[in-house]
């Protein structure tokens, strides 16, 4: 069974893919989804406050990079982060009992949407400054390459962070040093509420490494397939010692940058094409469906889902606020 991807400036070659594997795809997806839409829905009942950035629309681009890895394997990203910590295994009701601000969250109600971890599942946040996520994930791959373990880390960032002065100068230790660290640009094309091509100079994402000898490509961002097919050929290159990657991941947004934003830049007509003809969840559906796929085994994965998020959502709220003493607790004192 193969499928080609629409993407990339490189050559396009055949995707091999199981009816299994199809299935598991659309069940991440789902997952994130979901879980992003009832976190919407309690952001505008009140019940999360601050920043809370949705990753709807991008699933494929965690899903599919997650299939690559192995749980030894670390993941940081930025602020839009809840997509990347379910596909890292990290459980939906302590991330949303996170974002509620509660002590069942995996920060213990401390951080919120924007700075959540876990060391179980080697995700190293959630990250609120812009860009200062990628010198991060570049020292865990110079740990990696110190102590000579055969690991990788996904290191995410946006078509805003990569204008950032610090992204530079990580991209010239990765190679300088051969560290083995995949720059994964999601580039959903807007930086907050402008376009890439108003913001950037040279829009092929991709390209930005080739003046530290970094190579990268473009990604079909929409299609799970792609991502993984491009994700396992970075992965092989960076824990063969070839140093670090770049994939652009051409993706799309369906919300605002934020909660608080009403998306005003772009018309109707582009968000609704992006739905209907280039949506990840229905296209690995219909694909699931053409190779022999059951609605009932789809409908199951639905019903599951939905009831993770219920319980999520009732865990979220009838866990306890902070204890005010925790204000004194995590801190670094020189």
């Amino acid at each position: 069974m193969t499928t080609t991807p629409k993407n990339t400036d490189k050559k396009s070659a055949k995707i091999s893919y199981t009816k299994e594997q199809l299935l598991h795809f659309y069940r991440e997806m789902l997952s994130i989804r979901r879980f992003e839409e009832r976190a919407g829905q309690l952001y505008g009942m009140g019940l999360i406050g601050g920043f809370c950035h949705l990753y709807i629309g991008q699933e494929a681009v965690v899903v599919g990079m997650q299939a690559a890895i192995t749980p030894d394997d670390a993941v940081l990203t930025s602020y839009r982060d809840h997509g990347h910590m379910l596909a890292c295994g990290m459980e939906a009701r302590g991330v949303m009992a996170e974002l509620t601000g509660r002590s069942g969250g995996y920060s213990r109600g401390k951080g919120g949407s924007m700075h959540m971890f876990s060391r179980e599942k080697n995700f190293y946040g959630g990250h609120g400054i812009v860009g200062a996520q990628v010198p991060i994930g570049t020292g865990i791959a110079f740990n990696y390459n110190y102590r000579n373990q055969k690991r990788v880390c996904l290191t995410y960032l946006g078509d805003g962070a990569v204008n950032q002065g610090q992204v530079y100068e990580s991209f010239n230790m990765a190679s300088l040093w051969k560290l083995p660290v995949i720059y994964v640009i999601e580039n959903n094309q807007y930086g907050m509420g402008t376009s890439v091509a108003r913001a950037s100079a040279v829009t092929d994402l991709y390209k930005r490494g080739s003046g530290f000898g970094i190579e990268g490509e473009a990604v079909d961002g929409m299609d799970v397939l792609a991502v993984k097919a491009a994700a396992d050929k970075a992965v092989a290159w960076c824990k063969s010692g070839k140093g670090p990657y770049i994939l652009e991941m051409k993706t799309y947004r369906y919300r605002g940058h934020s909660m608080s934003d009403p998306a005003k830049y772009r018309t109707k007509e582009e968000l609704e094409k992006m739905k209907t003809e280039h949506d990840p969840i229905l296209m690995v559906k219909a694909l699931y469906l053409k190779e022999g796929g059951s609605e009932d085994a789809l409908k199951k994965v639905e019903q599951e889902i939905k009831a993770i998020m219920e319980e999520a959502v009732e865990f979220a709220k009838a866990s306890p606020e902070p204890d005010p003493a925790e204000l004194w607790t995590d801190i670094l004192v020189a």
